[in-house]
């Protein structure tokens, strides 16, 4: 197999791969990189149009998104639609290496779902006081 070197990227072939390192640096809104099933994807230009907004997106930006991806469990349209945006491989070498960084995003994502139950329950309590408030007000006038 031809093989060439440039900087980080590898190109076997037509197929270009990618290391860990070089898509890790692309994360931000204006260069925005990310991992789906060994996958990598510039998606910089998606971002605006995205359903779930661009943030869900840069959250992932240079990460392996692959958990998050197939969690929300995308349409058949959606991962046709991710296609256009490929433009290589996680280099062999660093796939072992991806997956003990997708221990670390899935322990982050626990650590921050603690959120996503804290802040509903405090509004709940918040318009119960509210409410016992109302009809204690009511009562005694």
């Amino acid at each position: 197999m031809d093989c060439e070197h440039s900087g980080d990227t590898v190109s076997e072939s037509s197929t270009k791969y990618y290391t860990l390192e070089e898509i890790s640096q692309h994360n931000m809104s204006k260069d925005t990189w990310l991992i789906v099933h060994d996958k990598v994807y510039d998606i910089t230009s998606f971002l605006g149009e995205h359903p779930g907004g661009e943030e869900v997106l840069l959250e992932q930006a240079g990460l392996d998104a692959t958990e998050s991806f197939e969690d929300v469990g995308h349409s058949t349209d959606a991962r046709e639609m991710l296609q256009q945006y490929f433009i290589g491989e996680v280099h062999m070498d660093d796939r072992n290496k991806e997956n003990s960084k997708d221990i670390f995003i899935t322990t982050s994502g626990e650590s921050s779902s603690w959120k996503t139950w804290l802040i509903p329950a405090l509004a709940a309590a918040v318009i119960g006081l509210m409410y016992r408030f109302y009809i204690l007000e009511h009562k005694s006038s």
